[in-house]
């Protein structure tokens, strides 16, 4: 039996706490301190974390790493970027489900549909074969709410279109997902119950409050 924590970058990320058991998957930078010890790895998708990394904007050489599609044909292109961290690489994920091509959208937006927290899960579960998986910060699967600590350091599209559209994009997918691995426990952590689509018996909903320290 294998405990996986993964931390998205919502406002709910708070609910984790230190010393939980399982080891700890964080999405991009993660939205509080934590030391590599504590740490599994950080898993990134996209050119803009790349390019913040190589103009030194953000900082992430505490941790291990895990690349998806993007950041692989970032250091492609960038050997140089490539040879700077690949101590840090504990390897690419490149694997994009069928599911993520959502109705009417074409094969080449599957993968910008999937977004960093649905590969740091996959990859818990693909990679890590987590047999239990708590999730912590993914707060658009219940409030139109797609904020997020990396927007701090990297500038993100939060109109309102453009909130509604990705928040749209990312629900189904998590159904199909947690339908996939029928057999691991998802555990969703959140300060309400109102998750926006049905859950499989394999997922559940525990409510938590954020204690302000």
């Amino acid at each position: 039996m294998r405990r996986v924590n993964v931390m998205g970058n919502g406002e709910n990320a708070a609910l984790y706490e230190k010393g939980t058991p399982g080891d700890l998957v964080v999405c991009n930078m993660p939205p509080m301190s934590l030391t590599k010890n504590e740490v599994y790895a950080s898993c990134m998708v996209d050119f803009k974390m790349m390019e913040a990394l190589d103009k030194g904007e953000v900082s992430l050489d505490q941790y291990d790493w895990v690349l998806g599609t993007r950041p692989r044909r970032w250091m492609e292109k960038s050997p140089t970027f490539y040879l700077k961290y690949s101590a840090n690489i504990r390897g690419f994920h490149t694997h994009v489900p069928p599911y993520a091509q959502l109705p009417g959208h074409k094969l080449s937006e599957a993968a910008s549909n999937y977004s960093c927290g649905h590969m740091a899960v996959d990859y818990a579960c693909r990679v890590m074969k987590a047999t239990e998986v708590h999730l912590y910060g993914f707060d658009a699967m219940f409030d139109m709410n797609i904020d997020s600590f990396t927007d701090n350091f990297i500038t993100s599209n939060r109109t309102a279109l453009n909130v509604h559209r990705l928040a749209s994009n990312w629900r189904p997918i998590w159904s199909f997902f947690f339908r996939e691995f029928s057999n691991t426990k998802f555990v969703i952590h959140h300060n309400h119950a109102g998750i926006k689509f049905i859950l499989p018996e394999n997922a559940s909903v525990e409510v938590g409050s954020i204690l302000d320290e």
